[in-house]
Formats: C-alpha cells, sequence, structure tokens
C-alpha cells in the first residue's frame, strides 16, 4: 500500500461537544475554514442533536451555512435520528455519521436505548437521505472495550459492522470511545475487518485515555488501514466513561506520520498555529505535546560552553 495517511479532523464536534464554555459561532466558522485551508479532506463539522443535549453545538446549522467550502473537502455530522437527518440535509452536509455502541450498557447510557434499537433506527435515517447524494458512515463505538461491561468480542464488532453494510453505508468507523485499546488487539481486529470494507472505507478512531493513542494509530497502518479520526489539541473525551481524556492529538499524529515518511496532505506549521491559539477559544490548556516541545527538526542553539 501507499505511504500516505488521511487524517479527519473532529475537533469541532468531538471537541467542542463537551466543553463548559460555549465556542462562539464565529470562532467555529473562522476555525474549520483554516483547517480547509491547512488542508484537511475530511472535517467532522457538527452534530444534528437536540440543543437541549448538547447546548454546545446548538448552532449547527449556522455553523455549515457559515463556512467557505473548500473543493475536495467533505464536511460531516453526527446525525442521531430522522429529525437530525433532515436538518443535516437543510443544512447540505456531504457526510453524515451515525453512532451505535456495541456495548449495550454504553448504547444505553449514551443513546438511551438499545445498540439493536439505534441500528434499526438508522434504516429509518437511510430512508430519509437515499437519493440526497450524501454518503453515509457508521460507527462501532467501544468496539475495542467498554468501561462497564469490559472487552467486547471481535466476533460481536464484527456482526455489527455487517449490520451497518446491510443498510447500505459507504463507510465504517471502529472507535476505541473509552480509551481502552492495546496495539496487539487494535492490530488483530483490522486484520479481521478489512477485507470486508477495504482501507478506503474503513476508519479508526483512538482516545488517549491511557497514553496508547498513536501506538494504536501505528498497529492499525501497519495491519492495513490508512484513515484515522483526530482532534486539534486531542479534545475530547467520552461523557459516559469514567476517567477518559480527548481523542489522539491532531498536530501530534501528523508530526508523527511526516516524522516517518508518510505523506498526509497538511501542513504541519498551520496546524500548530491553530493549536497554539486553542487554549484561547475554550478557556484552558490542551493535551498536545508538539505545539509545546515543537518539532523534532527545530533545532535550538547550542548552550555555552562551560569555562574549563
Amino acid at each position: 500500500m501507499s505511504e500516505h495517511m488521511v487524517v479527519q479532523e473532529v475537533a469541532t464536534r468531538d471537541g467542542f461537544q463537551i466543553e463548559p464554555v460555549f465556542v462562539e459561532t464565529a470562532e467555529k466558522i473562522r476555525l474549520i475554514d483554516a483547517l480547509a485551508a491547512a488542508g484537511f479532506s475530511r472535517i467532522e463539522v457538527s452534530s444534528f442533536v437536540s440543543p437541549k443535549a448538547v447546548p454546545a453545538l446548538s448552532d449547527a446549522a449556522e455553523v455549515f451555512a457559515g463556512i467557505a467550502r473548500r473543493p475536495g473537502t467533505i464536511y460531516v455530522a453526527l446525525v442521531p435520528n430522522p429529525k437530525g437527518a433532515e436538518r443535516a440535509l437543510q443544512a447540505r452536509v456531504d457526510e453524515i455519521n451515525l453512532v451505535a455502541s456495541v456495548s449495550e450498557t454504553h448504547n444505553r447510557a449514551n443513546m438511551g436505548m438499545t445498540p439493536e434499537a439505534s441500528i434499526e433506527g438508522f434504516g429509518r435515517i437511510m430512508e430519509t437521505v437515499r437519493g440526497s447524494g450524501v454518503s453515509v458512515n457508521a460507527t462501532v463505538a467501544t468496539a475495542f472495550g467498554c468501561p462497564f461491561e469490559g472487552d467486547q468480542p471481535a466476533d460481536k464488532v464484527l456482526a455489527q459492522v455487517e449490520r451497518y453494510r446491510a443498510l447500505g453505508v459507504d463507510g465504517v468507523t471502529l472507535a476505541d470511545t473509552t480509551g481502552m485499546a492495546n496495539p496487539r488487539q487494535v492490530a488483530g481486529l483490522v486484520e479481521r475487518v478489512l477485507p470486508a470494507l477495504g482501507a478506503d472505507r474503513l476508519t479508526l478512531h483512538f482516545h488517549n485515555t491511557r497514553g496508547l493513542g498513536l501506538a494504536n494509530v501505528l498497529a492499525a497502518y501497519q495491519a492495513g488501514a490508512r484513515r484515522f479520526d483526530a482532534a486539534l489539541g486531542g479534545l475530547g473525551g467520552c461523557p459516559f466513561a469514567p476517567g477518559a481524556t480527548g481523542n489522539i492529538c491532531t498536530e501530534d499524529l501528523v508530526s508523527m506520520a511526516h516524522e516517518m515518511g508518510l505523506a498526509t496532505g497538511l501542513d504541519l506549521d498551520a496546524l500548530l498555529a491553530l493549536a497554539r491559539d486553542l487554549p484561547r477559544l475554550v478557556g484552558h490548556d490542551v493535551p498536545g505535546q508538539v505545539a509545546r516541545a515543537g518539532r523534532p527538526s527545530d533545532l535550538h542553539p547550542a548552550p555555552p560552553l562551560k569555562a574549563a
């Protein structure tokens, strides 16, 4: 396979959704336009969920209306139900993302229903978007473990992938929603899922809860995966996962890829500038490392020699 990596930016949805400070609509639009200018081919912009449930994303329609759409960039929205799908179509999204946990306990906590009920609802969403030209991605959340039930068997994950394929989705994401994955587990699951989907239809979504985010990316890449979600500054986290921290950090991932000779099509300097501005938007420091330490190629003057 070619030496490249596709990075989908999710900070403006997955990151901002749990921030206690509302990021102003104009700031979201400015950031999304800057991310597109930095080279992203895929940006998860927002979510058409109930404003009461997720007030941080209550301006989804306004954000989609305000962005300057860059040719070649796919603008994505998370959609929970047919009503959300209708709103997404009105906003002219390019792709919708559906999410159901493979863990029943987590799905009940997150969605208020069983995974089976969620997937049944996805069928109605597919009817809503059919013929619109909008593509559909479906996410298997807690694919690498649930904080309430523990390990989720690979056969169970594959069965959910097959249910998604039967619905006619265009792509599937395997999500380490709660940061429980390890590299060997990741490689094994990717090797089983990849033949059914192909690298252009499979996305991996990792969290860095236990410090293994980039190691898991590398394991997935070596197993044949090529598409990965990441959040600028490492923003995000699952509100239904005790102790969970954010997504893998976009600029850290891109720095690693470039150091390894993997093309991403992204402007790392632009990403670092945007990441360094994030504390102003969200009101707190963010966990990204490269924005703090600099790129490995950023050299420093030698210290003065000590007198003999």
